[in-house]
C-alpha cells in the first residue's frame, strides 16, 4: 500500500506539500541502476565531475528566490536572511578546489623499481539521509565531494523539507549530471531500513537524532557499510575572566537563538566567569529582548516558527520543569506576542539552573539557553564535559594559549575561540560521544566517502 509523505508547514499549520514514498520494490529498482551507472561516472575525468557539480551549484544559486520561499513555508527560517546559500557556496566551492589534491595517490616510491602508492577509489553508492533544520548545507556536506569522487548518490530528504531534494536534483540534472547517477527519492523509514540492510549502499550519511542513527545502525548491522553519523548536540560556551564581553553576548546569543536554536552546534549551555556573570546576564536578556518572533515573510521578523509544533512541545516541557525546579526565566513572554502555543515560541534564558535539569542536560533543539556561573577554567571544563553528545564548544578569552589549553582536555569534535556556530569547509566536521561517528568536509571528508587501494609495483629489470 502506497503511503502519503506530507509537510506540515509551521507558518500556518496546512499541508504545504505532499508526495507518494517509493514501495521497496521501486526503490529497489533505483538502488540498482545507481549501482550499475556508477562505473562508468567513476571513469569519467575527475575534471569532468568537478565541473558538472560545480555548475549543478550554479543552477541551484539561480533557484534563490523560489528557494528562499520554500524553507519558510517548510520550516518557519524569516526570509530576510536569504536562505543557505552562503554557506552553501562556501562549502561546495572549497570542496571542489581541494579536491585534485584530496583524491590524488599517495605516493610512496616512485623508481626504476617499484611503484608504490595508496590510491583513492569511490566507495560506491552512498545513501544520504538529510536533516530539515539546514536542509541544504548539511546535504551539500556529502553530495558534492561523494558525486565528485566518483561515487552514484540516492538522497533522501527529511519529509518537513520534502521539496529541497526535488530542487538539488532539478538544478544538478539541469546541469547534466544523469540522473542514474543521483536520485531524489521519498520512501518511508520501513523501505530505508530494507534497503540498507540489503546492502543497495556502500554508505550511509546520516544526519539527524540520536534515536533516528541507532535505528540506522541497526538497519546496516553485518552488511559491513561505511557509515558516517552526525547526532545530537548540546554545545556549550564558556565566557573566561578576559573575554570581551560584547562580543560574547552578541557571538553566543546569536549562536542559540539564530534559526530558533533548531541548530545542530547551536549554543544550549553557556558558562560564565563569576566576575563577568552579572553583567553578562543582564546584557544577555536586553539582547535577546530585541528579537522579533512572527511569521518568516515579515521583514521584521528576526525569529520564525520552529519547523513543527511537536518540537515546539519539547521545548516547552524543558522550559516549564526548569522553572518548576527552581529556574529563573529572564524574557517575559509579553515581549513576543505572536507565541501561538504552538510551532511559534518565544525564545528564552533561564538562570538559576543546574545539571540535573533537562534542559541543561537533554537537547532541546529550540530558543532556549541556560546560562550558569563557574569559578575558573578548571569547573568551566568540567561542566563542558557534562554531557552526553561532543559537536562544539565556544571558548570566549583573548588567550589563544587558554583556549588551545582547555581545548585539549574538552570531549568535542570542533574547538572554537571567539567565534561559535560555523562550519569551516577546510577544517573536519566531527563529533564524539552521542553526537556520532566519522566526519565530513575538508580532506577528510573525501576520505570518507572514498576507500584506500594500495598499488605495490615491482618493475621487471633484465
Amino acid at each position: 500500500m502506497t503511503k502519503t509523505l506530507k509537510c506540515i508547514s509551521p507558518v500556518d499549520g496546512q499541508v504545504y506539500a505532499e508526495r507518494e514514498a517509493l514501495s521497496a520494490s521501486d526503490a529497489q529498482a533505483l538502488a540498482a541502476g545507481l549501482r550499475a551507472a556508477q562505473p562508468a561516472w567513476a571513469e569519467r575525468p575527475l575534471s569532468e565531475r568537478i565541473a558538472l557539480v560545480e555548475a549543478g551549484i550554479a543552477k541551484l544559486n539561480e533557484m534563490k528566490d523560489l528557494v528562499v520561499e520554500e524553507l519558510a513555508w517548510q520550516m518557519g527560517r524569516p526570509t530576510r536572511y536569504g536562505g543557505e546559500f552562503g554557506g552553501m557556496n562556501e562549502r561546495a566551492g572549497y570542496m571542489a578546489s581541494i579536491a585534485e589534491e584530496a583524491l590524488a595517490p599517495m605516493v610512496v616510491e616512485q623508481s626504476d623499481s617499484f611503484l608504490r602508492q595508496i590510491a583513492r577509489e569511490p566507495v560506491g553508492v552512498v545513501f544520504i539521509i538529510a536533516p530539515w533544520n539546514y536542509p541544504y548545507m548539511t546535504v551539500i556536506n556529502s553530495l558534492v565531494p561523494a558525486l565528485i569522487a566518483g561515487n552514484t548518490v540516492m538522497l533522501k530528504h527529511a519529509t518537513q523539507t520534502m521539496l529541497v531534494g526535488e530542487r538539488i536534483a532539478e538544478a544538478f540534472h539541469a546541469a547534466g549530471v544523469p540522473q542514474d547517477v543521483f536520485q531524489n527519492v521519498y520512501l518511508t523509514h520501513e523501505v530505508s531500513e530494507e534497503l540498507m540492510g540489503a546492502k543497495a549502499f556502500d554508505f550511509v550519511n546520516f544526519t539527524g537524532s540520536v534515536g533516528g542513527g541507532r535505528a540506522v545502525e541497526r538497519a546496516l548491522a553485518g552488511t559491513f557499510t561505511g557509515l558516517g553519523l552526525e547526532l545530537g548536540g548540546k554545545d556549550p560556551g564558556y565566557v573566561a575572566a578576559d573575554a570581551d564581553l560584547d562580543a560574547a553576548v552578541d557571538g553566543l546569543m546569536d549562536g542559540a537563538l539564530f534559526n530558533a536554536g533548531q541548530c545542530c552546534c547551536g549554543i544550549e549551555r553557556i558558562y560564565v566567569h563569576a566576575s563577568l556573570y552579572d553583567a553578562f546576564v543582564e546584557k544577555a536578556a536586553a539582547w535577546a529582548s530585541k528579537l522579533t518572533l512572527g511569521n518568516p515573510f515579515e521583514p521584521e521578523t528576526t525569529l520564525g516558527p520552529m519547523a513543527n509544533k511537536r518540537f515546539a512541545e519539547v521545548v516547552r516541557g524543558q522550559i516549564e520543569d526548569a522553572i518548576t525546579d527552581g529556574a529563573k526565566p529572564l524574557l517575559d513572554p509579553e515581549l513576543f506576542p505572536a507565541d501561538d502555543g504552538g510551532a511559534y515560541l518565544a525564545p528564552q534564558i533561564l538562570v538559576d539552573v543546574n545539571h540535573e535539569m533537562r534542559v541543561m542536560r537533554e537537547e532541546s533543539f529550540g530558543p532556549v539557553v541556560g546560562i550558569m556561573p563557574v569559578k575558573d577554567d578548571e569547573e568551566a571544563i568540567a561542566a563542558m564535559n557534562d554531557c552526553d553528545y561532543g559537536l562544539t564548544c565556544s571558548i570566549w578569552t583573548a588567550d589563544p594559549a587558554r583556549a588551545e589549553a582547555m581545548g585539549k582536555r574538552l570531549q568535542t569534535g570542533t574547538v572554537f575561540m571567539n567565534r561559535c556556530d560555523y562550519l569551516d569547509p577546510a577544517l573536519c566536521w566531527t563529533g564524539c560521544k552521542e553526537t556520532g561517528r566519522g566526519g565530513s568536509l575538508s580532506v577528510l571528508g573525501y576520505h570518507a566517502l572514498t576507500r584506500p587501494k594500495s598499488y605495490h609495483l615491482k618493475k621487471v629489470t633484465k
